[in-house]
């Protein structure tokens, strides 16, 4: 099981989204394609934004995206979305 769920990180992913725009991410989908995404940029090399603690790299983006070390951006309506890594 997912921890935290798909909801939650739908909610958020959309937190600073206004009412009647288009919401960032709609489906599970958009959440998997994302964190999928990050974690393959972990594998490649890209340091994480969390303490890796032995997770594996899927784990770590999961947690960066639930404790908002990442956003997911939207480059348009016919692609899919990106990940942008936040550097502090």
């Amino acid at each position: 099981m997912l921890h935290p769920s798909y909801s939650d990180l739908m909610n958020v992913v959309n937190k600073e989204v206004e009412e009647g725009e288009t919401p960032v991410v709609n489906s599970r989908y958009s959440i998997v394609m994302a964190t999928s995404k990050r974690a393959r940029q972990i594998v490649a090399g890209a340091e994480p934004q969390v303490n890796p603690n032995g997770k594996k790299a899927l784990s770590i983006a999961i947690e960066e995206l639930a404790n908002e070390k990442i956003h997911i951006l939207a480059e348009c309506e016919d692609t899919e979305e990106t990940v942008e890594e936040i550097t502090e």
